[in-house]
């Protein structure tokens, strides 16, 4: 701002109305005049002009002692969060989860009978391979991978796994349709999936569904540990709930894209 201003490009009138904005906030989302002028530092003439161009604009509501604003607000923000892609909204949230559960975290997208990672935030090396932006597993074998199937409709889940090579890739690896699929029932009724050592000897991790708009499934987020470290029930025990807050969070945020 000081570059700007010092290059005479710094329009203050816009950064005032800006401030009139701010002034409103989810403990003040209702405000007089005089509060309005005192949270965002100008004159009661100031604001009120301020106020009074954001009214005929269709961002604030008033009536005769208060003013609001109004959900048109969200238009400032929807070009930029329109313009994000998915990878670039969940990065954010991956970092903090991750900085919460001290644990790898990623989100995967449903390609074909694969899932393919598209943003990742790793703690330590959990598998034999190297997980990067791109790498692929199948489906039904993973945690996201089953959030994913189950997101689908039931034909389109039966087709994905009619597709797929159900190889065993461990002795643990469900590769019966049948068993697959009421695997599915029972991760489309909870919200989630717990994987346990299906992909890889040691690996367990548990994932939930991100959902667009519409509402239909279009990515999932995971949290990967190993055995050694966490038994199943302290998976489920200490990430499951901030799993699905961070989810929650991510839908929020795909539901304005």
């Amino acid at each position: 701002m000081d570059g700007a201003a010092a290059s005479g490009d710094f329009v203050q009138s816009l950064a005032r109305g800006l401030a009139v904005i701010r002034a409103f906030d989810a403990e003040h989302a209702e405000l007089t005049l005089s509060d309005v002028a005192r949270r965002a530092d100008m004159t009661r003439a100031a604001a009120r002009r301020f106020l009074l161009t954001l009214e005929s604009l269709g961002y604030v509501a008033s009536d005769a002692r208060v003013f609001r604003l109004t959900p048109r607000v969200l238009e400032l923000g929807f070009s930029y969060l329109s313009s994000l892609s998915l990878p670039e909204i969940v990065q954010p949230h991956l970092e903090a989860l991750s900085r919460e559960v001290d644990e790898s975290v990623s989100a995967a997208v449903l390609d074909g009978v694969d899932v393919v990672y598209v943003a990742r935030v790793p703690t330590r090396r959990i598998m034999s391979v190297r997980i990067t932006i791109g790498t692929r597993f199948p489906a039904y074998a993973t945690s996201m991978g089953r959030v994913l199937l189950a997101g689908l409709g039931e034909g389109e889940a039966d087709a994905a796994l009619a597709a797929s090579d159900l190889s065993p890739l461990t002795e643990r690896t469900i590769t019966e349709p049948a068993a697959l699929r009421s695997e599915l029932d029972r991760v489309r009724a909870q919200g989630w999936s717990l994987v346990d050592g299906e992909l890889e000897p040691g690996l367990r991790s548990i994932a939930a569904p991100l959902h667009g708009r519409d509402g239909r499934v279009v990515a999932a987020l995971n949290v990967s540990t190993s055995a050694t470290r966490d038994s199943v029930e302290h998976v489920r025990e200490a990430y499951l709930g901030p799993l699905l807050q961070t989810a929650a969070a991510i839908d929020a945020e795909l539901r304005l894209v």
